[in-house]
């Protein structure tokens, strides 16, 4: 008989889920005033995505809990690149829809390209530094 291990992660996906809301969220408050000079529109767009992102987020983390690669920082990397792919293009029609203007829409989601690329990959790294959140659970077979 041999022995398995496999890693149960779900509560700690879920913590990722929310401590990267959080970052992000105020990233897409503070984008979003800078870029239509109002802070109610930067708070309407900020809090829409609470609730997309969060969703988007913790399906993209369960994908890639499933995709085994052994290069920790090339993983980071290829993540960063998918999620922000995803991200951005639900905060530009986010932002789109509530201004009724796909200008602005497009306008905050370039700028985001780069702040999330950089406040993600930082998440990541810190993440990995942490061990929360992960049991071993021991099969035998």
């Amino acid at each position: 008989m041999s022995t398995v291990n496999k890693i149960k992660a779900e509560k700690r996906h879920i913590a990722k889920a929310i401590t990267w809301r959080l970052v992000g969220t105020l990233d897409t408050f503070i984008l979003s005033w800078f870029v239509t000079g109002d802070p109610l529109t930067g708070f309407k767009i900020g809090m829409s995505e609470l609730i997309t992102k969060m969703t988007l987020y913790y399906f993209h983390e369960r994908v890639w809990f499933n995709i085994e690669f052994n290069n920790s920082r090339l993983r980071h990397i290829f993540k960063t690149i998918t999620w922000r792919i995803l991200g951005t293009l639900d905060t530009m029609f986010i932002a789109w829809v509530l201004t009724g203007d796909l200008k602005i829409g497009f306008q905050i989601g370039s700028i985001e390209v780069v702040t999330k690329l950089i406040l993600y990959y930082v998440h990541e790294r810190v993440w990995h530094t942490s061990k929360w959140g992960i049991e071993e659970v021991k099969n035998d077979n």
